[in-house]
Parts: C-alpha cells; sequence; structure tokens
C-alpha cells in the first residue's frame, strides 16, 4: 500500500474518527486506525465495538491496499509533521513508514483481517434530517443523562419518529429533557431508539448549521451519515420510561424572568455549593424572586430578582446545576417557570421544547 496525500487533509481524517479510541482496551487491535486505499480514497476506519467512525479523504494512490495503525501514535506524529505531502507506504512485516517533507518516521502496524467489520445497513429506508435541527435538538437534551451503570436505559437519548415529527428525549431520574421537531418528509415506519450519549457526543461534534443528514436504523444499530462521515453505533436495549406520565398539564401561575438574569444569580449561589449542601433557595413573592445559598461553615448568599408573577407566595429548593444546564443553552430572552409547589416538578416549557427539574429538600 503507498499513496500520498497533505499533512491537512490527513489530519483532519484522522480527528474526525481517533476520538473513540480507547489507549486501554483488551483488544490492541482497537487501539487502531484501519487505513484502506481503494480507487482515490482513503478510508479510516475505528471502532470500540459499540460505536465504529468512517471517513474518506482524496488521496494519491500509488497502490492500493490496507493496514492498521495505532490511533494515538500516529495522529500525534500526523499533527507534528511540518505542512506539505506526506507519503504513506506499507512494507515487510506490517512495517508502516512516514514521509513528511523533512522527516521519517516507522510504526509497527497489524493486518486489517482482525479489524471488525464496519456494519451494513442495506436496504433500509433512509430519514433525512437538517443537520442544525439535529444539531439544536441534541444540545437541549444531551445534558440530561444519566452516568449512573445502574440506570443502562438512562445512558443515552431516546429518539422517536412517527410521520413527519422527531422527538428526542433525555433524563436522569431528577430532571427530563423533551423537543420535537418537524422532518422533511414523513416516514414509513415508526422509530424508537435509544443512543447511548457517547455515540451522542460523536455525532454532535460532526454536525453543521448547513446541510442534511441520513439517519438508517437497523436491527440493533444505527447509522448517521454527515457529509459522507459514517457513525454507527449500537442501541441500548431496553425500554425507556413513559416520560408522558411525569409531564404535568400547563400551570396558571408561572413566572416569567429574564434567562441570564437567573442564571447568573444561580450561578452565583451556586459558588457556596458543596456534595452535602446543593440545594438552592426560590422564594417567590409578587413580581420578586428571592435566591439565596446557605451553607454551614461555608457561607450565605441572597439575591433579589424582578420577575412577572401574581400567584401565591412559595419557597422551594433546588439542585442548581438542574437548572444552569437548562438556562445556559437556551437562546430565549425570556423564560417561563411553572412551579406547582414543593414537592412537585418545576416545569419550563418553550416552542417545541420542555424541561423538567425535581425540587429538593431545603
Amino acid at each position: 500500500m503507498i499513496f500520498k496525500t497533505s499533512q491537512e487533509n490527513l489530519l483532519a481524517g484522522v480527528q474526525i474518527v481517533q476520538n473513540i479510541v480507547s489507549g486501554k482496551s483488551t483488544l490492541p487491535i482497537l487501539t487502531n486506525i484501519l487505513l484502506e486505499v481503494k480507487g482515490t480514497t482513503l478510508r479510516l476506519n475505528t471502532t470500540d465495538l459499540d460505536i465504529g467512525i468512517s471517513c474518506e479523504i482524496p488521496v494519491d494512490i500509488i497502490e492500493e491496499g490496507a493496514i492498521t495503525i495505532p490511533a494515538k501514535r500516529f495522529g500525534d506524529i500526523v499533527r507534528e509533521l511540518p505542512s506539505g505531502d506526506i507519503t504513506i507506504s506499507v512494507k515487510k512485516n506490517n512495517q508502516v513508514d512516514i514521509d513528511g517533507r523533512q522527516c521519517r518516521f516507522k510504526l509497527g502496524g497489524l493486518p486489517k483481517d482482525e479489524f471488525p467489520k464496519f456494519p451494513e445497513f442495506k436496504d433500509k429506508e433512509a430519514i433525512q434530517i437538517d443537520q442544525s435541527t439535529l444539531k439544536e435538538m441534541l444540545r437541549l437534551t444531551s445534558f440530561a443523562v444519566s452516568y449512573e451503570e445502574s440506570r443502562h436505559v438512562l445512558n443515552g437519548i431516546l429518539i422517536e419518529i412517527s410521520d413527519n415529527v422527531i422527538r428526542i428525549v433525555a433524563t436522569d431520574g431528577r430532571r427530563l429533557a423533551k423537543i420535537e421537531k418537524k422532518l422533511p418528509a414523513a416516514i414509513k415506519k415508526e422509530v424508537a431508539v435509544i443512543i447511548p450519549i457517547k455515540a451522542v457526543q460523536e455525532i454532535s461534534r460532526n454536525l453543521r448549521d448547513e446541510g442534511t443528514l441520513s439517519l438508517i436504523v437497523g436491527a440493533n444499530q444505527v447509522l448517521f451519515d454527515i457529509n459522507d462521515v459514517l457513525i454507527a453505533t449500537r442501541i441500548i436495549e431496553g425500554e425507556f420510561p413513559n416520560y408522558n406520565q411525569v409531564i404535568p398539564k400547563p400551570a396558571k401561575n408561572r413566572i416569567t424572568m429574564n434567562t441570564q438574569d437567573v442564571l447568573s444569580s444561580i450561578r452565583r449561589a451556586n459558588l457556596l455549593s458543596t456534595p452535602d449542601f446543593q440545594a438552592v433557595k426560590f422564594e417567590i413573592f409578587a413580581n420578586k424572586l428571592v435566591i439565596s445559598k446557605s451553607t454551614p461553615d461555608v457561607g450565605e448568599s441572597r439575591e433579589v430578582i424582578p420577575v412577572e408573577y401574581d400567584g401565591e407566595e412559595m419557597m422551594v429548593g433546588f439542585n442548581p446545576q438542574l437548572l444552569i444546564d437548562f438556562l445556559k443553552n437556551i437562546s430565549d430572552e425570556q423564560v417561563h417557570m411553572e412551579i406547582l409547589g414543593t414537592d412537585k416538578p418545576a416545569v419550563m416549557r418553550l416552542q417545541d421544547y420542555l424541561y423538567l427539574a425535581l425540587p429538593m429538600r431545603i
């Protein structure tokens, strides 16, 4: 195998695929990138057996072939090479020569035979989604995913598609984020899959603000085709909780407040939080919200924010991070918060988007 390309092109390809590679895999082949040259392109593949990423870059091929090479070391070398042309060739005993403009490296590779094959999705319906739409939906939901291994069905986002509507839901048991959008066209078969958070992060990293992507659902895997970057991920098996049961009906009394004002205030109160004393106190009066924090042996804070509210006075505690995560990701200048009681969830409803956070004892 021999091919030529530029340092810039090769580095761009490596950076797309190398994030999922772990340096601690029990299978040495999984710490490698598969380089496969054919026709006029170099295809780069990586996998951790749960997620596979593949992309192509144009190269000048002198001799077709394939080899796997340690991902981190190869990426580090390509990153530090001077800009300009690079020639990569495979010698006997799977030795890989990397020739830059002024320097040369030799690395030991492994044959491609043991490298897991990228999954195929033949004869499956491709669902078209605007990249900007999916990017926004993931940004507004993925932070609510659970990282507790004991609740594996909550370790990812639920994607539901029916007719021409796509819905994404995430929850960690203390909060819930749900958003839905219209698709360019209706689909033939309903979809309901749970995508692991690691795959969600890779998908988000590759999404752009324009163009479309293709989503293809297989038996136990899903493929995202984003600008010819292929991301295949396993589906989390199990039944996602019935989220509709915990969403209350819209309340008449709600607090209308400036998003940045309340976000800044909660962040300041959170400066006094400790693992044992997390709750921030909300005291709600007519057209006034008092946000305070008291932590033994640490200190106290109190701040008054003007709001629009004409309901009954109320006091409730929240984990500040649950509200910070929501407020810092929305672009609305004002937010409406429905607080139904000291032991009931607070609900924030925006267009096509709902966020729910459980209270804490204070």
